[in-house]
């Protein structure tokens, strides 16, 4: 039997008002999220792919409610968020934290390592001693392979990496049970990103933790993730697990992304296949009636442009599910 889902999302709308073309025309609206429904389990990595612009970063924020959520349900351990005031979200805020892209910009430059550590456990646990505060941060900084002399030193003072390190142990400190990474990698050198993509695996396996991994790099998303979601325009257009996702696509969108990504294997790479999407992304203010991805897609059809596609599954709902008219017909490459 499966196990109650530690986050449950359903019909999430994020959209922004936007000024009308003229002086006098009406506000416009960009619907960053449309509709997304998931489910994530206690210990598991989602991923989640997608061209720049389709709304990954901000589902993740809105998932946390740094975001205000137009509709829908965030459903965590049991309790709807959505109708939830600040006030009543605070309290939670300790089980489920994020990593930011930019690894300096994300730390205070005016306090020492010791002080942005320690600050979720100052604001969450605050009759806690000093001493019982300083050997906790000691001790996190320590898992994430920093020294604890490091405490009284300022962000300035270490490389991109290490700042990424800090600001792991301050998502850390509280052991929280769901961490968002908003492409956590993306800023560091290529040896540095496997180093901290196999410092979550390992914080992961500790802790227990659910990971929710945003990037670009399919790459990294194939070694951290248990499942994948891939989103074009803020939808959903297909779930699935890791292996079977990256072993034979089913969505036209999810199959010319993967054929775009390098290979390492240079004779792979030469006999891959390519497929190449004919135009631009449709603009989020004015999508595609339908399927959004009609517009580019090689098998659409007249059903693609009158009636919006659904997440359909293979029987199993957490073991395959993909928003296409013509999935049953396309055969990966």
């Amino acid at each position: 039997m499966t196990a109650d889902p530690l986050l449950s999302v359903r019909g999430l709308r994020v959209q922004f008002a936007l000024r009308g073309a003229t002086l006098f025309a009406p506000p416009r609206q960009l619907a960053a999220v449309d509709d997304v429904s998931f489910e994530l389990q206690a210990g598991e990595t989602l991923g989640i792919v997608g061209e720049s612009g389709c709304g990954k970063s901000t589902l993740g924020r809105a998932l946390l409610r740094l975001l205000p959520a137009t509709a829908g349900q965030i459903v965590w351990l049991g309790r709807d968020l959505m109708p939830l005031a600040e006030p009543a979200v605070r309290p939670l805020r300790r089980d489920f934290q994020i990593i930011f892209q930019d690894p300096l910009a994300a730390l205070d430059p005016r306090m020492t390592v010791g002080d942005i550590v320690a600050e979720p456990l100052v604001t969450f646990e605050p009759g806690l001693p000093p001493s019982e505060v300083r050997s906790r941060v000691r001790d996190m900084l320590g898992k994430v392979g920093l020294s604890p002399e490091m405490l009284n030193r300022y962000p300035h003072e270490f490389s991109g990496g290490q700042c990424q390190r800090i600001g792991i142990a301050r998502a850390m400190i509280l052991r929280p049970r769901l961490i968002v990474c908003d492409e956590p990698v993306s800023a560091l050198d290529v040896s540095i990103q496997a180093q901290i993509i196999n410092l979550l695996a390992a914080l992961q396996r500790e802790f227990g933790l659910a990971l929710i991994f945003i990037s670009h790099n399919l790459a990294v998303v194939r070694h951290l993730s248990h499942r994948v979601m891939v989103l074009y325009l803020g939808r959903v257009v297909e779930i699935a697990p890791r292996s079977r996702l990256f072993a034979a696509p089913r969505h036209p969108y999810t199959q010319a992304l993967l054929a775009a990504a390098p290979s390492p294997d240079p004779r792979r790479e030469r006999t891959k296949p390519r497929l190449s999407l004919s135009g631009d992304p449709p603009s989020p203010l004015d999508p595609p009636s339908g399927c959004a991805f009609r517009t580019r897609c090689r098998w659409a059809s007249e059903i693609c442009a009158q009636e919006r596609p659904t997440l359909r599954d293979d029987g199993d709902e957490r073991a395959w599910q993909v928003a296409c008219h013509h999935w049953e017909e396309i055969r990966s490459p």
